[in-house]
């Protein structure tokens, strides 16, 4: 396995920075004020209140210079351990250990990659599945590595994964709604999967991937057989109901930018990812920095953290929609949202669903993915105990959720032809 070059990440690295220091020199600045019991407190916070007095009962017989002292070196320790911990990553020897598979289909920058040529396939000519990933960062996250990719999974269980790899969007692909994303290159991509199956497919829709795969059904109802939502939103004011109207004055305010680069950037995506929880990738990165280099876990860490900064930039129009429509107006959830002028209704969706909500998702609130299991007509909704992220690539997700999805699949819900 070769070296791969530097990486850049964690992206946008000064938001990160600017993050960790900002809070620690502030624990630094405001640190004589723990000793006196000057710090002001939330009464709504007992806990924070608590834990004060706590510390001001502890400090009572330290002296302020040498507490002062320690709470400074802890800055400076900690600011070391990220630095090195940044520096570990980027220059890591990791290399993604797979493949994409090849194409069987193409327009613009789409592709459609079949799975049934992974060498883990266990029938070439299994039942496609067409799959379908967030316009938001790459598809791979489905492919991730040789020991965590759904994909193989299923592929290796006698189905025919057709990942729609959506990649960035090109000249043509920049002018995009989510009208042509989903009447145009979806519905194209599910025309291809029949074309492969001789019949209709069900469709697995992951994150925001889901939520077009909702109007895809709706549209063909001849063609899909079978609807799977993994993490997808619906009612984008559920769960965290302050979350989707800061969202929509973010959208507003970035019109400028769409108007000048006709797309909203990855550093821009990623800065407002990073507003979800601030400090997670300083937490992460500090955990990074005690592993064993060469450990499995260290592997697992840079292969998620390298697809992570592999981002791609999202069309002006697309943006808007999300942003401005779905987080802002709530719009899928009120009825408001329209394909091709048509409103995007799960309950004109007849066919099965399977809707997998996990229960520690951060980027898409449980609620608002349950939101979609209740207003489709023959959905069953279960809600595994993990992550947004990690429901398709950590150690746990072939017991919570690959297996659960793939015993689905094959069941008497799907008929398999």
């Amino acid at each position: 396995m070769t070296s791969s070059p530097p990486r850049t990440g964690p992206r946008p690295l000064p938001v990160h920075l600017a993050t960790a220091l900002g809070t620690w020199m502030s624990s630094y600045a405001a640190s004589p004020l723990w000793k006196t019991g000057s710090l002001p407190s939330n009464p709504n916070a007992p806990e924070i209140a608590r834990r004060s007095a706590n510390l001001r009962t502890h400090l009572a017989e330290v002296p302020t210079e040498a507490f002062v002292g320690a709470v400074q070196r802890a800055v400076a320790d900690r600011h070391a351990r990220l630095i090195d911990a940044i520096h570990r990553y980027r220059n890591h020897p990791y290399t993604r250990d797979v493949a994409d598979p090849p194409a069987v289909w193409r327009a613009g920058t789409t592709v459609l990659r079949d799975y049934g040529a992974v060498p883990e396939a266990r029938d070439p000519a299994g039942p496609p599945l067409l799959c379908v990933p967030s316009l938001i960062n790459r598809a791979y996250v489905l492919d991730l590595k040789a020991d965590a990719s759904l994909l193989r999974f299923l592929a290796a269980r006698g189905w025919r994964p057709l990942l729609v790899d959506w990649d960035a969007p090109g000249p043509v692909e920049r002018g995009f709604d989510v009208t042509a994303y989903v009447a145009g290159r979806l519905e194209a991509a599910l025309d291809a999967a029949c074309d492969c199956a001789g019949a209709a497919v069900p469709v697995l829709g992951y994150c925001m991937g889901g939520t077009l795969a909702i109007a895809l059904a709706q549209r063909r109802p001849r063609d899909v057989t079978a609807l799977t939502l993994l993490a997808t939103p619906w009612d984008f004011h559920a769960g965290q109901p302050e979350q989707g109207p800061l969202l929509g004055q973010a959208g507003r305010a970035l019109e400028p930018l769409l108007q000048l680069q006709g797309e909203l950037p990855v550093e821009t995506l990623q800065m407002l990812f990073a507003g979800l929880d601030p400090h997670t990738a300083v937490r992460k990165f500090l955990a990074f920095a005690r592993m064993d280099p060469d450990s499995a876990r260290a592997r697992a860490f840079v292969a998620l953290e390298d697809w992570l900064n592999d981002g791609v930039p999202l069309a002006a129009p697309v943006a808007r929609t999300c942003m401005v429509d779905w987080y802002g107006a709530n719009a899928p959830a009120r009825g408001a949202w329209r394909v091709a002028g048509r409103p995007v209704d799960p309950a004109e969706v007849r066919c099965p669903a399977l809707v997998l909500a996990p229960s520690g998702d951060r980027i898409v609130p449980p609620a608002s993915a349950q939101a979609a299991g209740a207003v489709l007509p023959r959905a069953a909704t279960h809600t595994p105990a993990l992550g947004h992220i990690g429901m398709v690539t950590s150690r746990r997700a072939p017991s919570a959720v690959w297996t659960p999805l793939a015993e689905w699949l094959d069941g008497g819900l799907v008929r398999r032809t």
